[in-house]
């Protein structure tokens, strides 16, 4: 029985507070997998509403600027105002004039639905009031996009109001599973509300569906009573605060650990999880320590090392990720890999398979959308190629992000469509040079990454009674040979080897080269 156990993974959200954001780390086994950054200046997050004012619809486009109070006005198309548009502009004029007070919609008069093939023109006009929807924050210099075919959602459900479909997350594979639930709903749904059932819902009872349908009822009514005398434009409905956000769409049974270093959002966080897993609320803990919470958890050291032009992966392979005005290019390397034993073939789907496990994290990791187009190494079997498509399709299982992934052509390229809906997160590796000579240069802890796995490599190719001299720049070799216990010293306790360090002051800041004991340059294999 033993042998079939299944492994337990780590997973791990890490919450960091600073006056003006807090970062999300998700780890998987210790490897950052997600970062999110909550800024308190955005005032456009995905999934708020907003009551705002039409600016004008443009036939060509058929489509209508809104202004939301952003420097540029958001775009809604003729498909994104929802069939029950002319239900809602009636729902919000009896609401805001206060004529009306049940928010319910059970005994609401509802409209036809507007025409699907029809135009912005003749369903609404300048200056008219419409509740909208963020789909997408603004991202560089578009302004944001948005919807008004709203959706509120829980942990188990999403309510659709002037609606009164029933669907399930595609996701659920059992028919079974999808009847049960869709006959569950049905029974609680309450009148004039369409409601999707999410992945999370699968094996859940009646009473935890129906909860979760009455805290969503409860923020619809909250909202409608905003929408009294309401300022055009303002927010009726905040998204949750972003811990419990992010937690409602990345949190599930799986995780092992939350850590939080501010006490405010450590209360935030564990009200939450007890309200939706009460089991798991045990895992909140709050940090205490001097040591940065980012640092404790190798996170600091990870994304100066994830974020880079390269990328790399073990055993000597590596990444480069370029980014050109329509589309991300991926070019996987092997590195100088000594692989004798086995053929070429099989060496390129080993980095091959590595690769499309880093690549899945970098997409992630970066948030990044669009065309993505990766280079692998060419393999001549299909079956390979084949092995390397559904691995990446695998890997990719956990990413939220709508995405499409093609087969490899013969020449090992892929192709990847990947949607998002924030900013891509982009940070930056390099440092200022201390020297002063180079402006900026790469950060120290991945030139010490570099070191360290160009030493591997040497050693593992080395008889053992050749001695090894480092030559590096005054700083680094400083770095290397100070404190307790040192780099050096963590070498010689791992490898049972004294790497001997000289300082070069005619080198940059960025060269290293290993030597022989005849002082000869090793080179790296």
């Amino acid at each position: 029985m033993g042998k079939y156990k299944s492994i337990q993974v780590n997973r791990e959200l890490i919450v960091r507070s600073n006056s003006d954001a807090v970062d999300f780390a998700l780890l998987k086994d210790g490897k950052l997998t997600e970062l999110h950054k909550e800024e308190d200046s955005n005032d456009f997050s995905v999934g708020d509403i907003l009551i705002a004012k039409i600016r004008k619809p443009v036939t060509g486009l058929n489509a209508a600027f809104v202004n939301v109070g952003y420097e540029k006005d958001a775009f809604l198309h003729y498909h994104d105002l929802g069939p029950q548009l002319s239900s809602m502009l009636k729902f919000i004029k009896r609401a805001s004039t206060g004529k009306l007070r049940d928010y319910s919609l059970k005994n609401f008069p509802f409209e036809k639905d507007i025409d699907k093939h029809g135009s912005i023109n003749d369903v609404i006009k300048s200056n008219q009031s419409l509740l909208v929807q963020i789909v997408k924050e603004p991202i560089s210099t578009k302004g944001p996009r948005i919807s008004s075919e709203l959706s509120i959602a829980g942990r188990y459900l999403v309510m659709v109001p002037f609606s009164d479909r029933i669907s399930v997350s595609q996701k659920i594979g059992s028919k079974e599973e999808k009847d049960r639930l869709k006959r569950l709903v049905k029974s609680i749904k309450p009148k004039g509300f369409g409601v999707i059932i999410r992945t999370v819902a699968e094996g859940k009872k009646v009473a935890e569906l129906d909860k979760d349908l009455q805290n969503l009822l409860s923020k619809w009514t909250a909202m409608c009573k905003k929408l009294y005398k309401a300022p055009h434009p303002s927010k009726v409905m905040v998204e949750l605060n972003r811990a419990s956000s992010i937690l409602r769409d990345v949190f599930n049974d799986t995780f092992t650990g939350i850590h939080v270093d501010d006490e405010t959002l450590y209360e935030q966080i564990k009200d939450y999880v007890s309200e939706i897993a009460p089991q798991k609320e045990s895992i909140v803990k709050l940090y205490k320590s001097s040591v940065p919470i980012f640092e404790k958890f190798g996170i600091e050291r990870q994304i100066k090392t994830s974020f880079g032009r390269t990328a790399s992966m073990s055993k000597g392979a590596y990444l480069i990720i370029e980014h050109t005005e329509a589309l991300h290019v991926i070019d996987v390397n092997s590195g100088n890999r000594s692989n004798k034993a086995k053929n070429q073939e099989d060496t390129a789907l080993e980095v091959n398979l590595l690769s499309a496990s880093e690549i899945a994290r970098q997409l992630r990791l970066r948030d990044m959308g669009g065309i993505i187009v990766v280079d692998f190494i060419d393999m001549g079997k299909a079956q390979h190629r084949r092995k390397l498509f559904d691995h990446l399709r695998d890997e990719m299982k956990d990413d939220r992000a709508k995405h499409k992934i093609l087969p490899p052509s013969k020449f090992g390229l892929v192709q990847i469509t990947r949607q998002r809906v924030r900013p891509e997160m982009n940070i930056k590796t390099t440092e200022e040079d201390p020297t002063g000579k180079n402006g900026e240069v790469e950060a120290p802890i991945v030139l010490i990454d570099k070191i360290n796995s160009d030493l591997e490599r040497i050693l593992k190719n080395q008889k053992k009674d050749q001695g090894i001299i480092l030559n590096t720049h005054p700083f680094i070799a400083a770095y290397l040979t100070k404190g307790f216990p040192s780099m050096r010293s963590k070498w010689f306790l791992e490898h049972k080897k004294w790497i001997k360090i000289q300082p070069r002051d005619a080198y940059t800041y960025l060269e290293y080269r290993f030597k022989d004991k005849n002082g000869k340059t090793i080179s790296i294999q």
